[in-house]
């Protein structure tokens, strides 16, 4: 498993390698520049110039590079011309967030989606099986921002159960030392904070986790099919074996292959930033961030968030790959 592991991580270095570059050179390709958001009306053409020899933007593409990713190896994503602050600084404040966010909602995805993807597999043409699917299909219709405005006007304004907007209540004073609110409420002791983080989270993880659950779903009742039409489920129930037996050995392990495809790619979509559920909710993550930054043309930002949103997809997809050396032995010894 080990060796396995390893191969997986030796061929992150090209892939890490060709994100970079792409990402460099996309940045670069966008129309306005850091002259554009810091000058504005006032800019002339020696300003332009003098703001651009600032960042280093007057010197080949290949030497700017180097710089950069000489100092991103360090940790140093540069500073971002709105705010002056480090890149890498607004990252660690605002990723947090969008972790909590892209976590709830695949936890509320594959907390149904498999389980209601398995009954639907195995009892076929069943009202479960028609319900999961008209389910699935008008969960991928509904656009994220019109089922966020839905739930928080039935359960933010019409019943007033829970909140619609931040991350915790305003005025509420409590200690943040991980920047994980539900987290930081349990470890400082401050359950009541605690609470009022998971009440912030439910609207919009549940917005968010709507396509990935209708996406489990479809994908799981489809594998279930599959594996339990194979000849080996069909000789482990002609010898007797329990349903529960050839359920849990056979059918349910075989199937979850495909399964943990889609769930690493919704996750990995997921953490790289939500932009309209965190819009709709005001949430603070890194996609209203990263939304911000093309707004305002914040050149250091946009370069240092998507190169870093795309580490997290690629580590993601990492940690997909050496999950399926432990479902499935096959694949480690190819």
């Amino acid at each position: 498993m080990l060796k396995f592991a390893v191969r997986r991580l030796l061929l992150l270095v090209p892939i890490l390698l060709g994100l970079s570059i792409l990402v460099f050179l996309f940045v670069r390709a966008l129309p306005g520049g850091p002259e554009t958001a810091l000058l504005g009306e006032r800019s002339t053409p020696e300003r332009a110039a003098a703001v651009r020899a600032a960042y280093g933007l007057d010197r080949p593409v290949y030497e700017q590079y180097a710089s950069y990713m000489g100092k991103v190896v360090q940790g140093d994503f540069g500073t971002s011309i709105i705010s002056q602050r480090p890149v890498s600084e607004e990252i660690r404040r605002k990723f947090p967030a969008t972790i909590e966010l892209g976590v709830s909602a695949m936890l509320f995805a594959v907390a149904i989606g498999i389980p209601l993807g398995f009954v639907a597999g195995r009892r076929p043409q069943s009202w479960v099986d028609n319900a999961s699917t008209a389910g699935s299909l008008l969960g991928v219709a509904i656009p994220v921002f019109a089922l966020g405005a839905l739930l928080k006007y039935v359960f933010g304004i019409k019943l007033g159960l829970l909140p619609t907007i931040g991350r915790q209540t305003p005025g509420l004073t409590t200690d943040h030392p991980t920047g994980f609110f539900v987290l930081d409420g349990l470890i400082t002791g401050d359950l009541p904070a605690a609470w009022d983080a998971i009440k912030h989270l439910i609207l919009p993880a549940v917005a968010l986790g709507t396509i990935p659950l209708a996406i489990i779903t479809r994908i799981t009742r489809a594998a279930v099919q599959e594996v339990s039409n194979e000849d080996f489920v069909r000789t482990a129930e002609a010898k007797g074996m329990t349903k529960s037996v050839v359920t849990r050995r056979h059918v349910l392990r075989n199937a979850m292959l495909p399964v943990v495809t889609i769930i690493g790619l919704q996750t990995g979509l997921l953490l790289s930033g939500a932009v309209l559920t965190e819009k709709v909710f005001a949430f603070g993550g890194m996609g209203s961030f990263m939304a911000d930054a093309v707004f305002k043309r914040d050149f250091p930002v946009l370069q240092g968030g998507i190169l870093f949103l795309a580490v997290v997809f690629v580590l993601v997809n990492l940690l997909v790959d050496i999950s399926y050396g432990f479902i499935d032995p096959r694949v480690r010894s190819s």
